[in-house]
């Protein structure tokens, strides 16, 4: 028998210990918390099999857990928070249509949002482009130059708000805006029908129209179907712009929506075919998504705001606010119910919603245009969610305790957390490699 050395010794002890961990961490957020079963804990946990960003994806908790305990010298005052969004990656950027029906390229998922230092946001964006850049076969100095490209958009575009260069509530990324890969993406959906993603997930029965049944889309039971119609008439009394003739929401057919997101496996999430309009065909017929959503993983990490909860005790009213604070022009569509004790958002599945693909990312300089654009959006995000939240719950502007807290030298910044998010790649690959195991271990063949 060989016997280990002390360097073997030691790794295997750090790797047991960082495996318990993870484990626990897993066991009380999926288990505790969402109360997920081992049939969803399989499902989720095989999506996040699938290589170490998606693995990323559905663990932000353990990514608060490690951050939230370890010393930046960039973080705003603990008294000054930023509105955040809580969980920010790569794929939560993405397009769609706003008011009036303009496409624009923006963040896309609120769920998480809460308040908490900027720097969270940042941080787990910059190790999410490492992550990304490692599937595309960057080397370490190409990934630290793309998220310092990030950075610096970002710091630069906080400075020129803090210095009326720009207006976050008129900031927006559209076609005459926005630049290569993102630009070519959002000429390509101005050529999509309105009608494009109903005619998709519908057809024109002879009672009128319905969602098509698939491995996605299913019937829901009675009881359910009926528990969401008696709701409705709360969710309208919520929506911030309505629609004079209340038969504009008139629900048309429900189906639970499966398949979709990796962190939300275990909520539920419906489609809604309402009326939308007095056309005789259906062709304007509208779909809204109702999504359940929970407290924010942040907030399990972050110091407790009692003004927040006071505000926010509904979750989907949070979401709502968040995504209302972050847009200019937000989902007119917007608004939250309460079925069973569980907390729901509505918004509209918009016809134009639609990510980069890797096929649309060429070049390393088509990478730096995204995510120099990414960074703009970001801080736009950051900037703006003070503007216009009702009652007033920051009564600063974030922007300018943004700019104090990174300073007059944005290299160093960039320089900073590149370094860290680069490191921090490391640590969520080699958590990968041990998530890997232990989900071949706990689910077996169905593994």
């Amino acid at each position: 028998m060989v016997q280990e050395t002390i360097t073997e010794g030691v790794m295997r002890t750090r790797n047991k210990l960082r495996k318990d961990l993870l484990v626990s961490v897993f066991d009380e957020f999926d288990e505790s918390i969402m109360h997920l079963s081992a049939v969803k804990r399989e499902e989720k946990y095989r999506k996040m099999s699938l290589s170490p960003f998606s693995f990323f994806r559905g663990s932000s908790y353990l990514f608060y857990f490690d951050a939230t305990r370890q010393y930046f010298p960039y973080h705003t005052p603990p008294e000054r928070p930023t509105w955040i969004q809580g969980d920010l990656h790569f794929e939560n950027f993405g397009a769609f249509h706003i008011q009036g029906r303009q496409i624009v390229y923006d963040v896309n998922d609120f769920d998480e949002g809460y308040l908490g230092s900027y720097l969270y946001d940042v941080l787990r964006m910059s190790s999410s482009i490492a992550l990304v850049g490692r599937q595309f076969g960057y080397a370490e100095a190409e990934q630290k130059e793309l998220i310092q490209a990030y950075l610096r958009a970002y710091a630069k575009q906080i400075h020129r708000f803090c210095k009326g260069k720009d207006d976050p509530a008129r900031f927006i990324m559209n076609e005459q805006t926005a630049k290569g890969p993102i630009r070519k993406l959002l000429r390509k959906l101005e050529k999509r029908k309105q009608a494009h993603f109903l005619e998709k997930v519908t057809a024109q029965m002879q009672h009128g129209r319905s969602f098509l049944e698939n491995s996605e889309l299913v019937v829901p039971e009675e009881a359910e179907q009926r528990q969401l119609e008696q709701a409705w008439t709360d969710y309208l009394d919520t929506v911030a712009e309505r629609h004079l003739d209340d038969t504009h929401y008139a629900i048309k057919d429900i189906a639970i929506k499966h398949g979709s997101g990796t962190a939300s496996i275990g909520l539920d999430r419906y489609y809604l075919l309402i009326e939308g309009g007095m056309c005789l065909n259906d062709e304007d017929d509208t779909i809204l998504e109702a999504k359940e959503v929970r407290v924010p993983v942040p907030a399990y990490f972050l110091p407790y705001s009692e003004s927040f909860w006071n505000h926010f005790g509904h979750q989907g009213k949070r979401v709502v606010t968040t995504q209302q604070a972050m847009h200019h022009q937000a989902d007119a569509y917007l608004g939250y119910i309460t079925i069973e004790d569980r907390d729901f958002y509505v918004r509209e599945r918009s016809p134009y919603k639609k990510r980069l693909k890797p096929q649309n990312i060429q070049s390393m300089d088509d990478m730096r245009q995204v995510l120099q654009a990414m960074g703009k959006l970001t801080a736009k995000m950051h900037a703006r969610a003070d503007i216009d939240v009702a009652n007033g719950i920051l009564s600063y502007h974030s922007e300018q305790e943004i700019a104090r807290a990174i300073g007059c030298d944005v290299h160093s910044f960039a320089r900073y957390v590149a370094d860290w998010s680069y490191l921090y790649s490391d640590q969520v690959e080699r958590d990968y490699a041990l998530f890997t195991d232990w989900y071949q271990d706990r689910f077996g063949e169905h593994a």
